[in-house]
């Protein structure tokens, strides 16, 4: 955000609080719902609330996916899962300029509460609104601008809100979740699929769901309200206040992970085959056994330094182990510590064939990069059936 901006969300933050303070009759809360956009953080869409009080002339938008790129160390915290967003608050002309810019549509919902329900809705958000309170860790599958609104309807509804049942076996997980909206983007896919451990399996059920704001509003809209027996829908019918086509993207097949990879292996497997030199043959696995051990110690971090659940008991560190780092220290050094590239041949193979066995255990670009080490460690194993081996013992 802008600095001139950030002051005035604080400066409307603090009138909003004062307008919460009172009696606001005839007031009326929506959920929003922004569709996806094509920025990184956008794809996966937006939710707010909208809360209008005719009698105080107030028309604002309460979004909780702000953050603020100024933060110090800003790239450090987002790593270490330690970067805060906080609830801004302003005009719901100007949230809707926003996405009016972007070209994304903007539907709306009004949600049906009764008078009590809208004041503790208000006193929640009131409480938000302290400046003790008004910063939160972002988490990406449980605390976000969406589970935010989820939880406030919660509370304000009680044991009165029902969630619509389910079918178990027809549960999706969250990475299977995640991927819906990232099939467009290959290389964001695969990105995800490297840092998301095993936490991203984990079956989400509806209201785990919630946290993409597409499934928060599906999931309101089949959700009821017990008033005095009587099951009432929690959302009414969805209006358009923007409307645009879906960004068109079409990934290419030429520009695709698993084709650039797999072009990659094909230069690998010719140059193992070609080049008889050792200063030739060391160079190529100093540069090689350097990329790969950037990707171990990004392993090592995501699975052991990070406050990001979702990246913890992350299954590439198998292939992608602090043994390749050995492996890149025995080249500097010039010592030929076969057991180490022998181990990481080892476990590029064992994840090769659950690949294999299990297609959809990892993501398949990574296919290519598990065969490219494999070979280039099979060079330096010493192993005596292995052709492309004798190639490292002449000059």
């Amino acid at each position: 955000m802008k600095k001139i901006s950030f002051i005035l969300l604080i400066l409307l933050i603090s009138v909003n609080y004062n307008l919460f303070s009172q009696q606001s009759p005839g007031a009326e809360v929506y959920l929003v719902t922004c569709s996806p956009g094509t920025e990184t953080y956008s794809i996966y869409g937006h939710s707010a609330l909208r809360i209008v009080i005719p009698s105080e002339n107030l028309d604002m938008a309460y979004n909780w996916g702000v953050f603020d790129f100024a933060t110090p160390n800003f790239a450090w915290k987002f790593a270490k899962g330690r970067l805060e967003y906080m609830l801004g608050v302003y005009s719901f002309d100007r949230f809707l300029q926003d996405y009016f810019l972007e070209k994304r549509s903007v539907i709306q919902q009004k949600i049906n509460l009764e008078p009590g329900e809208i004041e503790i809705l208000f006193a929640l958000i009131t409480e938000n609104l302290k400046p003790e309170n008004r910063k939160y860790r972002y988490d990406f599958f449980y605390d976000d601008c969406s589970t935010r609104i989820r939880d406030l309807l919660e509370k304000s509804v009680g044991e009165k809100l029902k969630y619509p049942p389910e079918i178990s076996k027809d549960i999706p997980t969250f990475r299977e979740k995640v991927n819906e909206y990232q099939q467009p983007y290959p290389w964001l896919q695969m990105g995800i699929d490297f840092l998301m451990g095993t936490p991203g399996d984990k079956k989400a059920s509806l209201r785990d769901r919630m946290f993409l704001p597409i499934d928060l509003k599906e999931g309101l809209s089949h959700t009821v309200v017990n008033r005095n027996g009587k099951m009432v829908p929690l959302l009414q019918n969805p209006s358009y206040l923007l409307e645009f086509d879906p960004p068109e993207t079409k990934p290419g097949f030429f520009t695709s992970p698993m084709f650039i990879f797999s072009l990659l292996l094909i230069i690998i497997i010719v140059l193992s085959a070609t080049v008889r030199g050792r200063t030739a043959n060391k160079a190529i696995d100093l540069v090689i056994f350097s990329f790969f051990s950037l990707l171990a110690l990004m392993m090592i971090f995501f699975n052991f330094f990070t406050d990001h659940q979702q990246m913890k008991w992350n299954l590439n560190i198998i292939w992608l182990s602090p043994f390749i780092i050995l492996c890149l220290v025995s080249l500097i050094l010039n010592k030929e510590w076969y057991t180490w590239f022998k181990i990481v041949l080892f476990l590029s193979l064992l994840i090769f064939a659950i690949q294999i066995v299990f297609p959809s255990a990892f993501n398949t670009a990574f296919i290519p990069l598990m065969l490219m080490l494999a070979v280039r460690c099979s060079m330096r194993s010493g192993f005596s059936w292995n052709p492309l081996s004798a190639q490292l013992t002449e000059i």
